[in-house]
C-alpha cells in the first residue's frame, strides 16, 4: 500500500484551482478530495527512485473548503490522531483583503534534549497560533524567500545520517552531495508536524537563495571557477537544481504554465524522469537563459513578482548583472504588463536591493575594484574581500542595482500606477525597512525595502553591532570615502531606514486592503508565542 512520505504542500492557490505536492512511498495514483465537492487526481511521477504527484485541484470556490489526500483509493491526510484542523484551501484574495506573509533563512534543525540552538521557530510559532484558532486571521499566501534548506550547514543528526552513507573526511564534509541527501534536507524541514501543517494549509511560494545549494553560490566568476575544479561541485549543483524543481518550483507554476513547460511534460511521461531533469538542471548550469525560475502571481489587485538573484547571473567582470539580458527583460515585461490592473507591486529578491549605507558603500566600492578601477592588485584584493564579507548583494552589481531603480520609477510613474512597490527579501539575518527617494525623475509613490530574516536562525554579536553601525552617519561617512576611492558614480536614489534593525527569529506580513498597505513584523518568543514588535502603514487608501 502506497504510504505518504512528504506532504501535502498546498501550492499554486487562484479562484478555482489550487495545486496539491505528495511525495509518496511507490507508484500509485493522489487524490485531493474537498468537502465542497472539489478535487483532483494525478498518477506519481519518479525522480531518482522518489515518487511524486502535483494534482490540480478544480471546482473550488471562494469561500473555500477542507480537503483531504488519497493514495490509490486509501485516505492518508489527515494524518490519524492528528490534533491539527483540517486542512484548507481557501483562494488568495476571496475576502476584502490580501495578507502576504514572508521571511527566509529557516534552519530546520530539530532542538537538542528540548533546547533550540537558536530560538524558536517562527514558522513553528505561526502554526502554533493557527491551529489553536482556526478561525483567526490567517495569511493569505506565505513568501519563502531562499534559504529553505541548508545544504553546506548541516545539523549534527544529518551529519550522523552522511558518515553512515560516506566518509565525511572527504570533502565536502557533512555537507549534501547528490540528490538522496538533499531529499534527507527536505524531510528534516518539512516533516516538523507544525510546518507540516502549516504548508498543508497555507498556500507558499517560493525561490532559492545561496544556502540550498552553497554559500555565496555565483559570488562571482573566479568563484565559479575554483569550484568547478573540485570533484564534488558539479554533483551538488544539479541535485540541488534537481531537487528544488521537484520540491519548491514546481508548486509555483499555475496549471497552465505547467501544461506549458516540455520538462514538466517529459518527467512525467517517462517511467523514470531523471534523466529529463537532469538535462535541465545541466542546461541551467551551461547557458543561463535557457531555464527561467522567477514567476510571477497577481492575487486579486496584487502583483507578485519572485526574481531568481542567483541562478540568472552574469558573472564576467566586463558584464556583471544580478539579471541577463532575457531574464531582465522578462521582470521589465512582468511588472509594466497591464498598467493599471494591480494597486500594490510587490517584488520578491532573496537579496535586498536596498542595505544599510555603509553595507551598499562597500559593495560597489568593492565591484569596482574587482573590475579593475585601481589596477590589478587592488583586484586581488577586492575578489578575496568579496569573497570573504560576502559581498555579493544588488550594491555588488553596481548597473543593475541601478537598472531596477529605473524600473521602478517607471512602474511608479506611470498614469495608473498602483499604490506602493515593496521590494521583499531576506539573507541578511535581520529585519529592517528602508524607504527610497529618487534625486530626479522619481515616483510619487512609497517604494519601500522590506527584509525579513531570520525564521529560524541566529546572527553573531560582532554581525549585529556592524548592521547597526551601517545605518549611523559615521559608517555614512566612511562609506562615501570608499565610494570616492573607487570612483563609484552615485546611485540614482536615496534612502532612509524607516524601522528596524530587529534581530532575532521574525516574519513580517502586508495586508494590502483597496490601495492601502499595513505591514506588521512579528517576533517569535521563548514561550513559543509570535509578538507583534511593529507596525506601520505604509499608504492610507
Amino acid at each position: 500500500m502506497a504510504e505518504l512520505r512528504l506532504g501535502p504542500l498546498l501550492r499554486y492557490t487562484d479562484g478555482s484551482r489550487a495545486t496539491v505536492w505528495v511525495e509518496t512511498s511507490r507508484p500509485c495514483t493522489a487524490e485531493v478530495r474537498c468537502s465542497d465537492g472539489a478535487g483532483g487526481t494525478a498518477p506519481t511521477f519518479q525522480v531518482a527512485g522518489h515518487h511524486y504527484a502535483l494534482v490540480t485541484v478544480t471546482g473550488l470556490r471562494p469561500d473555500g473548503c477542507s480537503y483531504e489526500v488519497f493514495l490509490d483509493g486509501t485516505r492518508v491526510w489527515p494524518l490519524p490522531d492528528s490534533r491539527f484542523p483540517p486542512s484548507v484551501i481557501r483562494p488568495p484574495g476571496s475576502g476584502d483583503a490580501v495578507r502576504v506573509t514572508f521571511g527566509s533563512c529557516r534552519w530546520a534543525a530539530p532542538p537538542a534534549d528540548g533546547k533550540d540552538p537558536v530560538g524558536p521557530d517562527a514558522l513553528d510559532t505561526l502554526a502554533r497560533r493557527l491551529s489553536a484558532d482556526p478561525g483567526a486571521e490567517r495569511p493569505d499566501v506565505l513568501l519563502l524567500l531562499g534559504d529553505q534548506v541548508y545544504a553546506d550547514e548541516t545539523s549534527e543528526a544529518t551529519r550522523r545520517w552522511l558518515a553512515a552513507r560516506r566518509d565525511l573526511d572527504q570533502p565536502p564534509g557533512g555537507q549534501v552531495t547528490d540528490y538522496e541527501e538533499y531529499c534527507h534536507l527536505y524531510y528534516e524541514s518539512w516533516l516538523d508536524p507544525q510546518v507540516r501543517w502549516l504548508l498543508s494549509t497555507v498556500p507558499s511560494f517560493m525561490i532559492f537563495d545561496d544556502h540550498d545549494i552553497v554559500d555565496d553560490w555565483n559570488t562571482s566568476a573566479a568563484w565559479l571557477a575554483d569550484m568547478r575544479t573540485t570533484d564534488w561541485w558539479q554533483g551538488r549543483l544539479l541535485s540541488g537544481l534537481m531537487s528544488y524543481w521537484v520540491h519548491q518550483h514546481l508548486g509555483n507554476l499555475s496549471p497552465a504554465e505547467l501544461a506549458d513547460d516540455p520538462t514538466w511534460a517529459a518527467v512525467r511521461a517517462a517511467a523514470d524522469g531523471t534523466p529529463a531533469l537532469r538535462a535541465l538542471a545541466e542546461r541551467a548550469d551551461a547557458d543561463l537563459s535557457s531555464v527561467r525560475f522567477s514567476y510571477r502571481r497577481d492575487f486579486g489587485r496584487v502583483r507578485v513578482v519572485m526574481v531568481d538573484s542567483r541562478a540568472a547571473r552574469v558573472l564576467e567582470e566586463d558584464r556583471r548583472a544580478m539579471l541577463d539580458a532575457e531574464e531582465a527583460a522578462w521582470l521589465r515585461e512582468q511588472v509594466l504588463a497591464d498598467e493599471g490592473s494591480y494597486d500594490h507591486l510587490l517584488l520578491g529578491t532573496s537579496l535586498p536591493w536596498l542595505l544599510p549605507h555603509l553595507v551598499h558603500d562597500t559593495e560597489s566600492w568593492d565591484a569596482a575594484l574587482c573590475a579593475g578601477e585601481r589596477g590589478k592588485r587592488w583586484a586581488r584584493f577586492g575578489e578575496w574581500l568579496r569573497r570573504g564579507a560576502d559581498l555579493e548583494h544588488w550594491a555588488a552589481f553596481p548597473r543593475s542595482f541601478t537598472d531596477l531603480a529605473g524600473l521602478i520609477a517607471e512602474a511608479g510613474s506611470a498614469t495608473d500606477a498602483p499604490a506602493s512597490v515593496c521590494v521583499l527579501s531576506g539573507d541578511v539575518h535581520h529585519g529592517y525597512i528602508a524607504e527610497a527617494s529618487w534625486r530626479s525623475d522619481g515616483p510619487g509613490i512609497p517604494v519601500v525595502q522590506l527584509t525579513c530574516s531570520p525564521v529560524h536562525n541566529s546572527v553573531p554579536l560582532t554581525m549585529r553591532i556592524g548592521f547597526r553601525f551601517g545605518w549611523s552617519a559615521p559608517a555614512r561617512l566612511l562609506g562615501r570615502l570608499l565610494a570616492r576611492h573607487g570612483r563609484c558614480p552615485r546611485p540614482p536614489v536615496r534612502w532612509r531606514k524607516r524601522g528596524g534593525p530587529w534581530f532575532g527569529n521574525q516574519l513580517m506580513t502586508l495586508t494590502l486592503r483597496g490601495r492601502a498597505a499595513h505591514l506588521r513584523l512579528e517576533h517569535s518568543g521563548e514561550d513559543g508565542m509570535l509578538r507583534t514588535v511593529h507596525e506601520a502603514e505604509l499608504t492610507v487608501g
